[in-house]
């Protein structure tokens, strides 16, 4: 057994909560810029938004909240897209002493009555008409739901306007009534039974991990003049996390979304960014089929060997060499500074998360002149368990404890996380809540070492949570429950960890194919073999897969799938006693089917 910690660097006293920070600077620094925002929506123009006039805001419509009879503790639903208004929101559910329970706005209607009804939200709050057709689908199964307010709708001058004849005194006694030990948020993350579990965090959750990443891990990176744009889903705890160190630490935030992102970028001109491999990974495959393109695909590939061997160089004793300088020299003028102008011109550290990067993207960009500080968490963690940093960077790992945590490999290779990140408990859930918490230590379900400096390496996943290069968390049980469910379905395994979207192996139930290729006019003795090519079943597949796909979020979604020739069986080692599918080895014999998957972004493969 091998453990690392960090001591905490950043006290917080207990009375603290998380609109404290922004308060304070509204009365010290009241002109102080803390946020950006699109001018009017539209072209490249950003106006800026003072601590005072955002805290102006904030008040206004949490006002507004009580005044609709948000009481402290009640749970106030949000889902949206990553916005302005996303903030605003949930800093005023909390100045109001509400819990903001976050919603990915790709949600099904099944998912959002789950998220809704289990977290006995008293008001919503959904982005467009399209969230709001997804609620209304369901609004009669929610008699606990008072309160749905559109936010193109105008949800923020109706609350506002209905909070006027709240006074500040009310308005200030509730705002400070919650404390550390209150929860802020309930997080929903999928469970390897499919039905998410709402993690509860807490003010001091949020406000510690905050300063303790911020101030104490990163503060290279939180320097006089930083600013982010946040463009990953804020119901993502990764990107909630980002959100409140920015308050906290007076980072200058603003917001924007993939098909805006990159003249967003190019007008915003962030220091930093916050993003998952997969965006690193369109980064760099953009720009090498680009230089394909222009028949510039040899000067790319040697620019981006260049970076990467100069990135390595710098951890050599000695560091690079003069031919190596050289080289590294002109490329940073044919190639790498296109690429720096690409993200704004400004960007010198990106923190990424959710997923594996990679060590080879990992010392590509580094070589070009943007450093990847890698980090590890769950939403159990409150985002950040470990991190690398400027001063503590080991490319290939997901670095050390931030301060205030220690990390612990267990006998069996399982990384235990405890300290101030750690979660109070699933909310309504104590079985889950006993399960994966033992005395303060959190276990992750992931495998992991830890080297002689508290360099934690993640190995494998104990659970069966896919985890796609975008960071999106799937369970596959509830795709895996509803594909069998189809009559011509004998097994099927989700996959997709590390992946750019999830697919499926597909096996046929032998017993049941007769009978439908009788009924279906076809010859009685159609091999499986045969059957998995038939135009008539790859169409009911089909239907089973869409099916499926309707209880989860697009991210979520199976996009290709094969069917195989053979079935998972005992005899063959794929299935336990009890008939359960045997993943790892599924995933072992099944590589090169599963390979084949992802081989190409071409249409779906649907037989191997």
């Amino acid at each position: 057994m091998r453990e690392f910690s960090v001591p905490t660097m950043v006290e917080v006293p207990g009375s603290t909560n998380l609109t404290d920070a922004l308060f304070s600077r509204a009365d010290s620094e009241p002109g102080r810029i803390v946020l950006r925002r699109k001018a009017g929506g539209s072209g490249d123009a950003w106006s800026s938004v003072t601590a005072v006039e955002f805290a102006d805001e904030v008040t206004a419509v949490a006002k507004g909240l009580i005044a609709a009879g948000v009481e402290p503790g009640d749970r106030v639903a949000l889902m949206s897209r990553t916005r302005y208004e996303w903030t605003l929101l949930d800093y005023a559910v909390w100045a109001a002493g509400g819990v903001t329970v976050p919603i990915y706005e790709t949600s099904s209607a099944e998912q959002v009555e789950w998220i809704v009804s289990d977290s006995g939200a008293k008001a919503m709050f959904a982005e467009n008409d399209d969230h709001l057709d997804v609620v209304a689908q369901v609004r009669d199964q929610l008699p606990g739901l008072a309160h749905v307010w559109g936010i193109d709708a105008g949800a923020v001058a109706e609350l506002t306007a209905l909070g006027a004849e709240v006074s500040d005194e009310t308005f200030r006694e509730r705002r400070t009534s919650r404390t550390g030990t209150d929860t802020a948020t309930l997080v929903y993350t999928s469970g390897t039974t499919g039905r998410p579990k709402g993690c509860e965090l807490t003010h001091a959750n949020f406000v510690e991990t905050s300063r303790n990443s911020i101030q104490g891990a990163l503060s290279e990176v939180a320097m006089d003049g930083a600013s982010t744009l946040l463009f990953l889903p804020l119901a993502h705890v990764f990107a909630r996390l980002i959100q409140v160190a920015t308050i906290e630490a007076g980072i200058v935030l603003g917001h924007s979304d993939i098909p805006s992102l990159l003249p967003d970028l190019a007008s915003f001109r962030p220091t930093f960014l916050l993003a998952v491999p997969r965006v690193f990974e369109k980064v760099y495959n953009g720009a090498e089929q680009k230089a394909t393109a222009e028949g510039k695909g040899k000067i790319f590939h040697a620019a981006a060997d260049t970076a990467i061997a100069y990135s390595k160089a710098l951890d050599a004793p000695g560091g690079p060499g003069t031919a190596l300088k050289v080289r590294h020299w002109v490329f940073d003028r044919l190639v790498y500074g296109k690429l720096r102008a690409a993200v704004g011109g400004q960007v010198k550290y990106a923190v990424s998360g959710g997923a594996a990067l990679g060590e080879r993207l990992g010392h590509f960009f580094r070589g070009v002149g943007i450093v990847i500080l890698e980090g590890y968490g769950l939403t159990e963690t409150t985002a950040p368990a470990t991190v690398n940093r400027p001063s503590a960077l080991r490319v290939g790992t997901v670095g050390q404890p931030i301060p205030g945590v220690t990390v612990r490999i267990a006998e069996d290779g399982e990384v235990l996380v405890k300290g101030i990140n750690v979660l109070r408990g699933y909310w309504g859930n104590e079985a889950a809540t006993k399960e994966a918490l033992d005395e303060g230590w959190f276990h992750t379900g992931d495998l992991g070492a830890l080297d002689s400096d508290g360099f934690l390496k993640i190995t494998g996943r104990k659970k069966e949570i896919l985890v796609t290069a975008a960071g999106k968390n799937v369970a596959p049980a509830p795709l895996e429950d509803r594909l069998r469910a189809h009559p011509l379905v004998s097994q099927c395994l989700v996959v997709g960890d590390g992946r750019k979207f999830i697919s499926a192996l597909i096996t046929l139930d032998e017993e049941a194919v007769g009978p439908w290729a009788q009924a279906n006019g076809k010859p009685a003795d159609l091999t499986v073999e045969r059957l998995r090519e038939d135009p008539d079943v790859i169409a009911a597949i089909d239907a089973a897969v869409a099916e499926a796909n309707r209880s989860v979020s697009h991210a979520e979604a199976i996009k290709k799938y094969r069917i195989l020739d053979v079935d998972f069986t005992e005899a063959g080692g794929h299935l336990t006693p009890s008939l359960k599918v045997k993943r790892n080895k599924v995933i072992q014999d099944f590589a090169a089917e599963i390979e084949a998957l992802y081989a190409t972004d071409g249409a779906p493969a649907r037989k191997s």
